[in-house]
């Protein structure tokens, strides 16, 4: 099979394409494991089984809020009716205080769009 450059080109990208976006998934959530370990572990456990200060972060996407057992929400979380989806985790990841007012988690404040891209992109493995 004798394919023009241009189209052989075009074929190595569409074969190779899957294993790219995969390696960037993949390092986008280790990115954001790094960010999880520096800003968050220390109050959420990654252990479905085990609360710390701050509830399992463990399926978090989708969750509605308030809603992991044994934990002891605050009443403005409890009264929130938010549930986890992207958008909501990404406000609450650059200013919780401000997406759910009277909240006893301590200021967030993750401002950078890529930042909150990894973490996201690390939640959404758990």
């Amino acid at each position: 099979m004798n394919l023009p450059l241009p189209s052989l080109i075009a074929l190595s990208v569409a074969l190779l394409s899957p294993l790219t976006s995969h390696a960037a998934d993949e390092g986008m959530a280790a990115a954001g494991r790094q960010l999880f370990n520096h800003h968050c572990t220390a109050c959420h456990s990654l252990d479905t089984s085990q609360n710390a200060f701050g509830p399992s972060l463990v399926g978090v996407l989708g969750r509605p809020a308030a809603s992991v057992p044994r934990f002891a929400y605050s009443k403005a979380m409890q009264a929130s009716g938010l549930s986890w989806n992207e958008d909501n985790l990404r406000k609450w990841i650059s200013d919780n205080e401000a997406l759910v007012p009277g909240t006893r988690m301590r200021h967030v404040s993750i401002t950078d769009k890529a930042e909150q891209d990894y973490l996201i992109s690390f939640l959404r493995t758990l």
